[in-house]
């Protein structure tokens, strides 16, 4: 693998420094988009989720608002947690926090990166493009020394029409298709013991036929939760076989981990990318779908 790859879209990952600059822009709208999952067993159900409101509100970026993930931006028809809801419903939502065109937003979390990469693809999946993740997010922050505040904003609302882009999440309809079809690739983006089927936290063990894996963990630097180099995220998807000849289709367990492993291949140049929204919380508890395991 050559050392040489690079991000395709680097206005899309912003760096500690440049937002402590631009702080004070009036067109700038940051969020924090932080989402817990505290796993449970014997429940019957694979996590509970918890806001990430309250860590928000003791030590935020200044200036900075909050997203709620599963309160404010999913489907609450459906089943399963953080379904995308329809881009117009998003839309509104969205524009009722103050996004808005015009508007550069910023999106981070804490702990883990794969909040704001969600929410950086439904804004992209609604036709916004004039967003960035914060590399690193809050904990490269604080890590830093960099500025802090307490208690919550919001920004005004502002106005935001959807202009849907087709085709960035899909079901298990397309999940299912894609079985055996050498022009995709199904990637996995859950830890190894998940994918093998040794740990059966969303119910039948095991993963979608035919997936290779790419944990999201692997392409996270684990002391500053920063992106891994260009090339280094490279090599991970080009072992597996996920070339840009490919369509590649992305899950998980709830569509969440998979936007970070996308928001990456997009980083690396690929375009045919899909995130299976509802992911293994469906597809692992509905029999009538293929599933395999070690």
């Amino acid at each position: 693998m050559s050392t040489t790859a690079r991000f395709a879209h680097p206005e899309a990952i912003v760096g500690t420094q440049w937002l402590e600059d631009h702080l004070r822009d009036p067109a700038l709208r940051i969020f924090d988009c932080t989402t817990y999952l505290l796993y449970e067993t014997g429940t019957g159900r694979p996590y509970r989720v918890e806001s990430g409101r309250t860590d928000y509100e003791a030590s935020r970026i200044p200036g900075a608002a909050f997203l709620d993930l599963q309160g404010d931006l999913s489907d609450r028809a459906s089943p399963f947690n953080f379904t995308m809801p329809a881009p117009e419903v998003l839309a509104a939502s969205l524009a009722a926090k103050g996004i808005g065109r015009g508007m550069r937003v910023v999106l981070y979390a804490r702990k883990n990166m794969q909040w704001a990469t969600r929410v950086w693809w439904m804004l992209r999946a609604i036709g916004f493009d004039d967003a960035a993740v914060l590399d690193g997010g809050v904990d490269k922050w604080l890590a830093e020394g960099r500025p802090v505040e307490t208690g919550s904003v919001d920004y005004p609302p502002s106005r935001l029409a959807a202009r849907p882009r087709e085709g960035l999440f899909v079901g298990k309809a397309e999940v299912s298709a894609a079985i055996g079809d050498g022009g995709v690739c199904t990637i996995n983006a859950l830890a190894p013991d998940l994918h093998s089927g040794e740990n059966p936290r969303y119910g039948r063990a095991g993963r979608v036929p035919g997936s290779v894996n790419v944990p999201v963990g692997t392409l996270v630097d684990p002391a500053t939760f920063a992106f891994r180099a260009p090339e280094d995220v490279a090599r991970s998807f080009a072992a597996v076989g996920a070339d840009r000849s490919k369509r590649i289709i992305l899950y998980c367990g709830g569509g969440i981990a998979a936007t970070l492993d996308a928001f990456l291949l997009h980083q690396l140049g690929h375009s045919q990318l899909a995130v299976y929204d509802a992911s293994m919380s469906e597809w692992a508890k509905d029999d009538a779908l293929p599933i395999e395991r070690d």
